[in-house]
């Protein structure tokens, strides 16, 4: 199933599923006077934000990759957790924020692609490695549940802190994503926190799980906050990165401090994501996300 039509489907079923039923038990919106409406009929793009504007400049469509792709990448990770979480009510939430952020992959990538005539589809599926712009730190793999927690406390605090300030970027697209996306991403800010102190104090396992996890993420987190040519270029339409970082320390080390933990220490990884060079773990997420659209180009069912 394409990008675009993921989230559609799914709230198509569940409106049919609860529309009352007729006396022969047949769904009441078969008869409905606004007639049938199936996935296909409707207009994808409108569930998009930042409505259908045309990306004003090559630079501004490649920030626009860097956050779509950041997106992308971590919600393909977060859907593998589905039938695998250590409780139901996990599988739940982590499906859920894996499909916020495929919300905010597909905003950012149709804007990226309205400057060359790429769709959302063809961004996602028909790029290869080095045509990605995700940050290293949200291609590192799952690994057991405390690491996800611990990437997901660093990106999701991260992200908070982005959408924030983009909310008054000059490029009214990406204000308009952020706006939305920033409620979401506070949502998931706060599961990873209330997971990360349920870690450290819960048995000793737990938190050595945890303390390890933070160890294994944290030299990922530095590229995030590199200032870049292109953000410099862009002005007020991008948020600086390194403006980014007294905001994302504060929140962190907060709680950090709750769970009486300390704060990693130690190198930085290389990074080099934005520029389209990559962890290796990137290949392999890849190859199993593009593999269907590649093998059946043009597919619909």
């Amino acid at each position: 199933m394409s990008v675009e039509s993921a989230n559609t489907a799914q709230e198509t079923l569940h409106q049919d599923a609860s529309a009352p039923a007729t006396e022969t038990g047949s769904p009441a919106s078969w008869s409905d006077p606004h007639g049938e409406v199936s996935v296909d009929e409707l207009a994808l793009a409108a569930e998009l934000s930042g409505g259908g504007e045309r990306a004003a400049s090559a630079d501004v469509a490649e920030y626009a990759l860097w956050l779509g792709d950041d997106a992308l990448i971590l919600s393909q990770q977060l859907g593998a957790w589905i039938t695998y979480a250590p409780e139901l009510e996990e599988d739940v939430a982590l499906g859920n924020i894996a499909l916020d952020l495929l919300g905010h992959a597909r905003s950012f990538l149709r804007y990226a692609g309205s400057w060359d005539g790429r769709s959302e589809d063809d961004l996602a599926y028909f790029r290869d490695e080095s045509g990605f712009r995700s940050c290293w730190l949200v291609e590192q793999p799952n690994g057991d549940f405390a690491q996800t927690i611990a990437r997901q406390l660093l990106v999701s605090t991260y992200m908070r802190e982005l959408y924030s300030a983009l909310r008054s970027s000059a490029d009214p697209t990406f204000a308009a994503i952020a706006a939305k996306a920033v409620k979401e991403v506070d949502y998931h800010r706060d599961h990873a926190v209330q997971w990360t102190l349920r870690l450290a104090g819960g048995t000793d396992e737990s938190r050595r799980r945890i303390v390890r996890a933070f160890g294994d993420v944290w030299p990922y987190a530095a590229e995030l906050f590199r200032d870049e040519a292109l953000t410099d270029r862009l002005g007020g339409v991008a948020v600086r990165p390194s403006s980014l970082r007294a905001g994302f320390d504060a929140v962190v080390e907060a709680v950090f401090a709750e769970a009486e933990l300390e704060l990693p220490r130690g190198s930085t990884s290389a990074g080099g994501g934005r520029h389209g060079a990559h962890a290796t773990a990137l290949g392999h997420i890849l190859a199993e996300m593009q593999v269907l659209a590649r093998r059946h180009p043009g597919a619909t069912w």
